[in-house]
């Protein structure tokens, strides 16, 4: 389901990022650099139209699928200036601490044998914990270490971390993990969690799909603060069902997300249907392509965009760029509505740019609707390539570019 990169691939990868980087942003500089309203259908062909696209679609650009126009004449990249903090170490509760210090009507995961010493592996007394709990609040304290094996949660979960509380993996060699999995479940609830994926305790070599919460398929989640730092991956992977055929996860709301470190993206939406973030932060994004703060990638013609809205993001220090959309296997059979909207993004530091909406080419199939950016403020203006003129409408209001 999540392909392997060698280390090889890997290399590969962010040399094509590189490559990117200062070809788009040379092709794309002039299309806006003020106030006001722009609008495009889109400026021309080509595209992919393969399932593993997040994995695969650069090593395909950099073995010749490239369009005419991705080869012409590099511009020098721009430095990667950064003035952000490594969330290194978990901080108090921001948005609800004062809930997570009330354990009122909660069941401590330390019942459940967990010691949360920042040694012992409680991934086994953790899961028997959230097992247990269903229906009730889990109050997770401490400095937890789990195995790459991950928790799931269930129907009904609702776990609060105190202040000061993280989950961590212990030493691994992983290319693939998940530390916490919401799948096929309905009405969960996780309160200022704080998830580090330990990639400096890992001793893989390659390969781009280790997750802080992969969520596929879920319905009603409500994550609250959570922190995911580190991960071999993504922080946080939005997908179908992979058991249930045409089930995309369904109301999903993430309140201040801080993704920090991450390899490969803060945030993967690969499909989902009424998703909304509130005021996220990603930051320092590098390590494996495409490296974004957040990215819209679908895998096939069966994913959805639908009603997805992203409030107040801040990208900062993402070495592929802040907020990307590849739409190159999205065409096919079933036609497609995409509504995306982006309100008040701000982007001032990441060298693979601000904004990009990309790889689409219809092929005779329908795939319609609108991607919206309203009130952005930017380093680099909004990048469009290989994007079919009968596609979505891009749609940017109001930018504005900051000159450094």
């Amino acid at each position: 389901m999540l392909p392997n990169n060698t280390q090889a691939d890997t290399q590969a990868d962010n040399l094509v990022v590189d490559n990117r980087i200062a070809t788009r942003r040379k092709l794309l500089t002039s299309l806006f650099a003020g106030g006001g309203a722009l609008v495009l259908a889109a400026c021309g062909g080509g595209g992919d139209a393969t399932p593993d696209s997040v994995a695969d679609r650069w090593r395909r650009r950099n073995t010749g699928s490239a369009s005419s126009s991705d080869a012409a004449s590099a511009a020098t990249p721009a430095s990667s200036a950064s003035t952000t903090t490594s969330a290194s170490a978990p901080a108090a509760a921001s948005s609800t601490s004062a809930a997570a210090d009330n354990t009122a009507g909660t069941i401590a995961a330390s019942s459940f044998g967990v010691k949360a010493d920042g040694k012992t592996n409680d991934r086994a007394a953790l899961q028997a914990a959230i097992d247990g709990s269903v229906g009730q609040i889990l109050l997770i304290s401490g400095q937890v270490r789990i195995d790459t094996t991950g928790l799931t949660l269930r129907t009904n979960s609702h776990i609060r971390f105190a202040s000061g509380a993280s989950i961590k993996l212990l030493a691994h060699n992983a290319d693939i993990y998940q530390m916490m999995r919401i799948v096929d479940v309905n009405n969960v609830i996780v309160e200022n969690a704080y998830l580090d994926g330990s990639k400096e305790l890992n001793s893989a070599s390659g390969g781009e799909h280790g997750m802080g919460f992969t969520i596929m398929g879920a319905t009603n989640v409500h994550l609250i603060a959570p922190t995911t730092i580190n991960t071999w991956g993504d922080g946080i992977y939005i997908n179908d069902s992979q058991t249930k055929k045409n089930t995309p996860t369904y109301n999903l709301v993430v309140d201040n997300h801080k993704a920090d470190g991450c390899r490969r993206q803060g945030v993967s939406i690969i499909s989902g249907d009424t998703i909304t973030f509130n005021s996220p932060v990603w930051q320092n994004i590098n390590g494996t392509a495409p490296a974004c703060g957040l990215d819209f990638e679908p895998n096939d013609n069966s994913a959805v965009f639908k009603t997805i809205t992203i409030n107040s993001p801040t990208t900062a220090n993402c070495k592929g760029g802040g907020i990307n959309v590849w739409f190159g296997s999205l065409p096919g059979p079933i036609s497609k509505t995409v509504t995306i909207a982006i309100n008040n993004h701000v982007d001032t530091t990441s060298p693979g740019g601000s904004f990009a909406v990309q790889g689409l080419s219809l092929d005779g199939y329908v795939v319609n609707g609108q991607i919206s950016s309203s009130n952005p403020k930017w380093k680099y203006p909004l990048i469009v390539e290989q994007w079919d003129n009968g596609g979505p409408r891009i749609n940017v209001t109001n930018p504005t570019i900051v000159k450094s």
